[in-house]
């Protein structure tokens, strides 16, 4: 079953390489993998995850239960952590952006385990949080790079970010650093779940999937880069005609391409019904950005409403005929016995 999980994600992920390749490279439906798939997918993109904000907005939650680990404001004279228990709302805002931009509850712990008889011990986890840092920090950065493709003239803020990440100019091409830092990362991050038995029996095929989809990704794009000479004008030309809504077909381009265009719409289709929909539901989480004030304010539950309920009074008057013939004792006839003498 553990083996399954791991090989399966791989076999989609290879069929999901052949149909970009089939269909363009062998049928020539470039108008369905350059127009109708982007488009799709970044419609149901928008659509499901609107979808799943008001679905998490919406949830009831009337209790205070922040998960902190600091000094709860209490008592004047005892000295409270308004980071790791905040109780005020820049408290709150302050933990957010370091828990967003800097992964603060990762940095701190990754496991616990019990040793000798009731010892509960925490094991740190800075590799884990570098691992992860390394990842969506580069992924960010690449992002911000492709904005070039889509914004005419390309920001000079832009140009000055691509400058910075591409330190060793004398390359040619110029090599990107955040593009060998994610595949580190990724490696580390898929070799974690497959070296841990732990962590190995907890994961899901969604888990590797989301992995081997972005790890496709990134070949693709790294042999555009660096193997694979692409016409980065005509690319540009592309994606201005498709976030200008007047489309085109561009013969030009490689299948490669077509290939990464294909996997980034898939994954982008993908993250509303996967657990990369954390970019968005971690700022929605009551563990995170509640103010832990349980000790200041009662939290009464506001979708507490009248429950029409069946006293035992009323239960024994509609049975009472039945449990005489059944010998249960009638607590309302021995009231009025008792009530007599």
């Amino acid at each position: 079953m553990s083996t399954s999980k791991v090989i399966y994600p791989i076999i989609v992920i290879g069929l999901l390489i052949i149909i970009p390749v089939v269909g363009v490279h062998v049928l020539g439906l470039y108008n369905f993998f350059g127009i109708f798939i982007p488009y799709s997918a970044f419609v149901f993109f928008i659509c499901a995850l609107i979808y799943c904000i008001i679905g998490w907005a919406k949830s009831p939650q009337p209790f205070c239960i922040p998960t902190v680990c600091g000094q709860q404001k209490s008592l004047p004279w005892i000295k409270s952590n308004n980071t790791e228990s905040p109780s005020t709302p820049w408290g709150v805002i302050k933990r957010m952006a370091l828990e967003i931009l800097l992964f603060r509850s990762l940095f701190r712990y990754d496991r616990v385990s019990i040793e000798g008889k009731e010892r509960l011990v925490y094991h740190e986890g800075k590799l884990l949080w570098l691992g992860g840092l390394l990842f969506h920090w580069s992924l960010i950065v690449i992002i911000l790079r492709h904005l070039r493709f889509f914004m005419e003239p390309t920001p000079s803020w832009i140009l000055i970010l691509q400058k910075i990440d591409s330190p060793f100019e004398f390359l040619i091409p110029s090599l990107f650093v955040t593009d060998m830092l994610i595949i580190i990362a990724l490696l580390y991050l898929l070799l974690r779940r497959l070296m841990s038995p732990r962590i190995k029996y907890i994961s899901l095929s969604s888990d590797y999937f989301s992995l081997y989809l972005i790890g496709a990704i990134l070949v693709t794009g790294i042999l555009m880069r660096y193997v694979y000479s692409v016409d980065l004008l005509e690319i540009k030309k592309f994606t201005m005609g498709l976030i200008s809504l007047h489309p085109f077909v561009s013969t030009k381009l490689s299948t490669l391409f077509y290939c990464h265009l294909f996997l980034v719409s898939i994954l982008l289709a993908y993250i509303p019904m996967s657990k990369i929909a954390h970019m968005a539901g971690v700022f929605l989480s009551p563990t995170r950005n509640l103010m832990n004030i349980s000790r200041m304010k009662r939290y009464i539950n506001p979708w507490n409403y009248p429950v029409k309920v069946h006293t035992y009074e009323e239960w024994e008057d509609e049975f009472r005929d039945a449990m005489k013939e059944a010998g249960l004792p009638v607590e309302k006839e021995q009231q009025e016995i008792t009530t007599k003498r």
